[in-house]
């Protein structure tokens, strides 16, 4: 038995197993919820931060989002700049999508801690338009704020493609928690969602970026060898199209970056475009 390996595996699981028990997920039905100031940056509890949801099997956050290079959008201004529609639509879902989060306590549940709530654009500026009404305010504020119920219905219950997440904030103003200790448990405890969602270096998203366009050469392999009317010359415009175009006008410089190098030696035939949405409103 190979001890050393499960003892990694081990660490694997617990690390997977706090990174969930960081965040919460409304599931369908009404929750009563609480915004809190954020430890790391007490004048705005909002957190914006830009994702890669669809290079690979995991999330990868974006050096954009602290003004960074990214090369996955470098690559995908490449894409957009070359006049086609169809490298344009791959240029474009390959930009990385803004997710914001914001520290709450769920009440019932503060005994939990506090946790990051994630959410995309229409709930955000509900919020944002909360919190601009002179009538609510401040609602994080930890003696006079007030909790907000959020009510979430899928897909099915709303008849729709997504889920439906509507928020109605409470009318009276409320304490957060109602003694000091309890109040500095809370903040104690808060975790910095940087230390959660680590930013990934230049080299280890080229390498993400390789592997995916590679991966999905293999896919479009397998693909195009049951299909009988498939033609190279006519394969829709995607990577393949882009990459090969660089080859034969011979414009690559050999002063560019390690991840032009490595997408024209991959010799992509093409990229499936079913991008899994790991988030929904």
């Amino acid at each position: 038995m190979n001890t050393e390996l499960l003892r990694e595996r081990l660490k694997t699981l617990m690390n997977q197993t706090k990174k969930q028990d960081s965040f919460w997920k409304p599931t369908p039905g009404k929750h009563v919820i609480r915004i809190v100031p954020y430890k790391y940056n007490k004048e705005n509890p909002f957190i914006e931060l830009l994702f890669h949801y669809n290079i690979g099997p995991k999330p990868y956050l974006s050096p954009q989002t602290f003004g960074r290079p990214d090369p996955i959008v470098s690559f995908a201004e490449e894409l957009k700049s070359t006049g086609k529609k169809e490298d344009w639509k791959l240029g474009k879902s390959l930009e990385p999508k803004l997710r914001t989060f914001v520290p709450i306590v769920v009440r019932g549940k503060e005994e939990e801690g506090v946790k990051f709530w994630g959410f995309g654009k229409t709930v955000y500026q509900e919020l944002l338009g909360l919190i601009s009404d002179p009538e609510y305010g401040d609602i994080t504020d930890i003696t006079r704020g007030h909790d907000i119920t959020v009510e979430f219905k899928s897909a099915e219950e709303v008849g729709k493609s997504y889920p439906s997440t509507t928020i109605r904030p409470k009318p009276a103003k409320t304490k957060l928690v109602d003694g000091a200790e309890q109040l500095k448990a809370l903040f104690d405890t808060q975790k910095n969602i940087l230390e959660i969602y680590k930013e990934p270096t230049y080299e280890e998203l080229e390498q993400a970026l390789a592997n995916w366009l590679k991966s999905g050469d293999k896919k479009d392999k397998e693909s195009q060898s049951n299909s009988d009317d498939y033609e190279d010359d006519g394969a829709p415009t995607t990577v393949k199209s882009f990459v090969n175009a660089k080859k034969e006008s011979n414009t690559a410089s050999t002063s560019k970056s390690n991840l032009r190098d490595s997408v024209i030696s991959s010799n992509v035939d093409d990229i499936s475009d079913d991008l899994d949405k790991l988030f929904e409103d």
